[in-house]
């Protein structure tokens, strides 16, 4: 017994070491700054390997690699979309469930990178729709996602309390004064989500954060340096 538990603490120590020290930033975060550092991470911890939404036939709507977006200008080099494995394993499961009622999902942003994080801050200041460069995003953490409904026949979105990036009080979930249809969509939405590990965002209907986030380290890795 005790040669195993000697066996366990050496696999940790080893697991530990090869997890590279990052520097804080400055507001004491720790944040990936590259692709070397977030690979040797993944070495240490597979579960942290950012999956390409793409490559799981997830349809995608990145409005921040175009200028259609809230700050009017482009963020993303690329349209990609990426999230950890697990938060990855678990938007199959919810896209593989609304299936069976003709619905799908289509996701307008998931990893974003710290560097972007920072830039919406200054516009916007406010908490309910942007996080704050002092405390990160679970964006930057690659374990949230935006996305909405979509009819899988026609690819045509559902109808929403609000467009995506609608910084209102009707994007909230508490908001009710909506059509029952929309309030059916949402509803919906929530419903699969949750029961998928998703977290709603309260003052967002779109966006959802998945169980664990704490887990993953902040990044600033650009999306076109992924592979």
């Amino acid at each position: 017994m005790k040669r195993a538990i000697n066996f366990v603490l050496l696999v940790f120590a080893l697991a530990c070491a090869s997890a590279p020290a990052i520097p804080p930033n400055q507001y004491g975060l720790a944040v990936v700054p590259d692709l070397a550092t977030y690979e040797r991470l993944v070495r240490a911890e597979p579960d942290k390997q950012l999956i390409d939404l793409e490559s799981l036939r997830i349809p995608l709507d990145v409005r921040y690699a175009t200028a259609d977006n809230f700050m009017k200008k482009q963020l993303y080099p690329v349209a990609k979309a990426y999230l950890r494995a697990p938060a990855a394993r678990a938007l199959v499961e919810v896209q593989r469930e609304l299936a069976q009622r003709g619905i799908g999902i289509k996701v307008f942003d998931a990893y974003r990178p710290y560097r972007v994080t920072v830039a919406m801050w200054e516009p916007i200041r406010n908490t309910d729709y942007v996080a704050d460069p002092a405390k990160g995003s679970r964006h930057n953490r690659g374990a949230a996602v935006d996305l909405t409904l979509i009819d899988l026949e026609t690819g045509k979105e559902a109808s929403m309390p609000t467009p995506y990036d609608d910084f209102t009080p009707r994007a909230a979930h508490a908001f009710q004064e909506l059509p029952a249809e929309v309030l059916a969509n949402r509803a919906i939405l929530r419903e699969v989500m949750t029961k998928h590990g998703f977290v709603p965002f309260e003052s967002e209907w779109w966006h959802y954060d998945f169980k664990g986030w704490e887990r993953f380290e902040l990044m600033d890795i650009a999306l076109d340096e992924l592979p």
